[in-house]
């Protein structure tokens, strides 16, 4: 063989080396974009689920709210409605002291 012919091969051994990388440089690259797009995936559902959870939580707290001031309306009924039982209460006392 002369030199001409061992540049020769050496040359296309490159040039097939340097294809062959970019092919397995381009394979790779779609493997990671497809696994980026799956964890991408995964971590919007994710937070899908986590904002399901937390209007869950806002709805509860919201009854809840209203169920305190359902107890704060009723509670001030009680106070109101036992005020004006004491009233009465010590009105008739006193008549009970006079009769004595």
């Amino acid at each position: 063989m002369t030199m001409e012919t061992n540049i020769l091969i050496g040359l296309v051994c490159s040039i097939a080396g340097a294809v062959l990388s970019y092919l397995g440089f381009l394979r790779n690259k779609a493997k990671d974009d497809k696994k980026d797009g799956q964890q991408d995936g995964v971590m919007l559902t994710e937070l899908g689920y986590i904002k399901s959870s937390v209007d869950t939580i806002d709805k509860k707290i919201d009854k809840q709210e209203e169920r305190n001031l359902e107890l704060i309306d009723r509670l001030s009924s009680v106070e109101s409605s036992a005020k004006q039982a004491h009233r009465r209460i010590d009105h008739l006392e006193g008549r009970v002291d006079l009769h004595e």
